[in-house]
């Protein structure tokens, strides 16, 4: 069994300043660490219990299945900040048949994120 110590999403981004501009600036995530120099220098984000190193360049964008799930307190008031931000709202929240309420939004390379809310009276919160 391999022993997992730590562990990040790492992405590399077809325009490395664009993607810090929208995750640190746009999305406002706090950064963990940077490192190296120039353009495609590493910038490591906190994703709440996880990390979103942004390294590196590509040339295409990343693969059409990644998808980033992130969860906020208000769903609401983080739709009303992200469209005042200017970005990319693929859709505005919604109360999913599951309980979750949702809304989904695309970084600059079309990768989709979940923004998220659970409500105080969904499952995920129940503490036996």
């Amino acid at each position: 069994m391999v022993h997992v110590l730590g562990s990040r999403v790492l992405l590399r981004p077809t325009d490395p300043d664009r993607t810090r501009a929208f995750y640190g600036g746009a999305l406002g995530l706090a950064i963990s660490r940077e490192f190296g120099t120039g353009p495609e220098r590493g910038t490591v984000y906190f994703l709440g219990g996880g990390f979103l190193e942004v390294s590196g360049r590509s040339e295409s964008p990343p693969a059409p299945g990644l998808q980033l799930w992130l969860q906020v307190v208000d769903v609401q008031a983080a739709f009303e900040e992200l469209q005042a931000a200017g970005v990319q709202v693929l859709r505005a929240p919604v109360k999913e048949p599951w309980g979750l309420i949702e809304m989904w939004i695309a970084d600059p390379d079309g990768v989709r994120i979940a923004v998220v809310e659970v409500p105080e009276d969904h499952p995920l919160r129940y503490r036996p």
